[in-house]
């Protein structure tokens, strides 16, 4: 889709007592107005901590807020009927709704099993350091107050590899269950990287991909999602996701696009991630991520013209979906790298100005974030949503020839060339050309930052401005009125 833009609907510390649902519902006409065209909602279903769970420690994905699990009805975002009227609400209006699947783990259990396991070493988790032993732990799920409705598949200690607690002796560590493997096909740290967290689902486990199969079919018959957001990718076996959403894809008669959480800094883990997976998904660009947190932290010091080196959005433009922060990178939270705010009007000018890559906004910095006291920065992103709907287009032409002063040129516009001038340092100038259809024409900065009025010379050339720490973007005087 040109110009798509999706928004990630959630941050870490929303108030529970409001439903989310229901203002998503009430906001689809805006998110569609300012230029959103699809939408990431949190996971939906029923997690160990009931409606203070924020979606990713799963219980029951059968469970959208419709039985009392977990000592609650609702989720933290409400109910199951309030999240069916909230995708309505989104398709009226045109905008496509990706949701969230947590597959990885399992958590708040409903039984317990005797099993047999070994301990591992956390460094490397393909080392046992243990004999054989006797453990108690948290694996039976028969999710009794649902009482079969769509599924009466009971989930038990053999579908699962293992687990971090051992109730009988209390204590803390990752046990690998006897006859289990660890999955393949996943990141390579600590050795292998399959698990994770909570009872680490088994995806060689034949019931267990059937189970998955078919509840895969009943959600998107439940909810007619338009794709997926898959969280915790790197510690699932890729050949699982890979042949889980060709299924679907082929049951459903629709593209469902779908993007991975692969988080690695490592660009070449990402490459290599979507090679296993024959390209069938896009991941999150966490490398651009982490060269925005650079940056914000340099003072000064960051070469901007290689601010894209070891990018996905540089290496595989097509299955880069760039971003700025996320619920897991806001403050507080365990993956904590938050984009300094001077520099969170260049980081969204860099993911929504420019024509590589698939940009996700993140709720937290269009709403705020009360919680950690973060204001909203809803003007300027309904500016730059703005500029991307209308004026970036066409040809771009980079200038990134200077350690400190970047800009670029996208020129798809009839009546405005839009350019886009930004500093990490001390700001300065920068000539770059508009085209010579724009000769004699004054450009002025939308975003307010320059007051100088730029003047297009006979070649079509002109001398753009920019603050030190500063973003300026200029259009043909008098066109804009965003």
């Amino acid at each position: 889709m040109e110009n798509g833009v999706m928004m990630q609907y959630f941050e870490w510390y929303l108030d529970n007592k409001k439903h989310l649902w229901t203002t998503l519902k009430d906001d689809a006409k805006h998110l569609k107005d300012i230029g959103i065209t699809a939408v990431w909602m949190p996971p939906a279903f029923k997690g160990i901590g009931g409606m203070d769970d924020v979606g990713y420690g799963v219980y029951d994905i059968y469970d959208l807020g419709e039985f009392y699990q977990q000592g609650t009805i609702r989720t933290k975002y409400g109910t199951k009927d309030e999240y069916l009227l909230a995708i309505q609400s989104l398709h009226h209006y045109g905008l496509y709704v990706y949701g969230d699947i947590v597959l990885n783990h399992k958590m708040g259990a409903d039984g317990v099993e005797v099993v047999k396991a070994h301990e591992v070493n956390q460094i490397n988790k393909n080392e046992m350091i243990s004999p054989e032993e006797t453990i108690v732990v948290p694996t039976l799920f028969t999710f009794p107050h649902r009482k079969n409705k769509y599924s009466d598949f009971i989930w038990n200690w053999k579908c699962f590899d293992g687990i971090d607690y051992d109730m009988k002796t209390k204590r803390h560590a990752t046990f690998l269950f006897k006859d289990k493997n660890w999955d393949q096909e996943v990141d390579d740290e600590n050795g292998n990287f399959d698990y994770l967290m909570g009872a680490d689902i088994d995806f060689s486990y034949p019931p267990v991909l059937k189970e998955l199969d078919r509840w895969g079919k009943w959600y998107l018959d439940m909810t007619h999602l338009d794709g997926f957001r898959l969280d915790a990718i790197k510690h699932i076996s890729a050949h699982f996701y890979k042949n889980w959403i060709q299924k679907l894809r082929e049951y459903s008669k629709k593209e469902l696009f779908t993007v991975g959480e692969y988080w690695h800094g490592d660009v070449q883990h990402l490459l290599h991630y979507l090679k296993q997976v024959h390209h069938e998904i896009s991941l999150f660009d966490v490398p651009l991520h982490y060269r925005f947190y650079e940056i914000s932290h340099a003072n000064g010091q960051f070469d901007l013209r290689t601010i894209f080196d070891n990018t996905l959005v540089q290496c595989d433009s097509a299955h880069a979906v760039t971003f700025v922060d996320n619920h897991d990178t806001q403050p507080s939270q365990g993956l904590q790298s938050w984009i300094e705010e001077w520099f969170k009007p260049l980081a969204y000018t860099l993911i929504l100005l420019r024509k590589d890559g698939y940009p996700c906004v993140f709720y937290g910095d269009y709403y705020g974030i009360p919680y950690s006291h973060i204001p909203a920065k809803r003007d300027l992103l309904d500016q730059l949503l703005f500029l991307r709907k209308n004026y970036a287009i066409g040809h771009q032409y980079d200038y990134f020839d200077h350690p400190d002063i970047i800009g670029w040129v996208r020129n798809g516009h009839t009546s405005s060339a839009l350019v886009c001038i930004m500093s990490d340092s001390t700001g300065g100038q920068k000539y770059m050309y508009v085209g010579k259809e724009y000769a004699q024409c004054f450009y002025v900065d939308v975003l307010n930052n320059i007051q100088q009025e730029v003047l297009i010379d006979e070649n079509g050339y002109g001398c753009f401005i920019c603050d030190g720490g500063s973003v300026s973007i200029y259009l043909v005087k008098g066109v804009y009125n965003g």
